[in-house]
């Protein structure tokens, strides 16, 4: 799905804040999934590989649903975009915790995204009253 990305959004510190945090997710993704990758003695996939792809999916979409929501005339599409935009932020912590049980070398970058989620909920609370 293509969008237009208003002018004024790379300007919004949530905006970027959205986008740093998918570029941090990604290289986490891309670290674990090294680790991840092999097999268990018994030939079984290792079930952390799957979280590694879900906080890039989680995180590639917290951009758009802000874009969504500046451009919603209506208040109630403004909070439907808003309550989906908390959903995934919860979603992001709550596969960041199930990342670090995994057996793998990167659990000490999780803190690192959880403290950027952190920033992003102040900052997403400070964005709401401005909708």
């Amino acid at each position: 799905m293509s969008y237009h990305i208003p002018s004024h959004l790379h300007d919004l510190p949530i905006y970027r804040k959205a986008l740093d945090i998918f570029s941090l997710s990604r290289r986490i993704s891309e670290y674990f999934s090294y680790d991840l990758s092999d097999l268990h003695h018994d030939g079984s996939e290792k079930t952390g590989i799957y979280f590694t792809g879900d906080i890039v999916q989680q995180s590639i979409s917290l951009a758009p649903e802000i874009a969504k929501a500046e451009e919603a005339r209506f208040s109630d599409r403004k909070y439907k975009h808003v309550a989906s935009l908390s959903r995934l932020t919860n979603l992001l912590y709550h596969t960041s915790y199930r990342l670090e049980r995994s057996h793998s070398h990167g659990k000490d970058y999780l803190p690192i995204l959880r403290r950027e989620l952190r920033k992003f909920k102040k900052l997403q609370r400070n964005w709401l009253l401005t909708l």
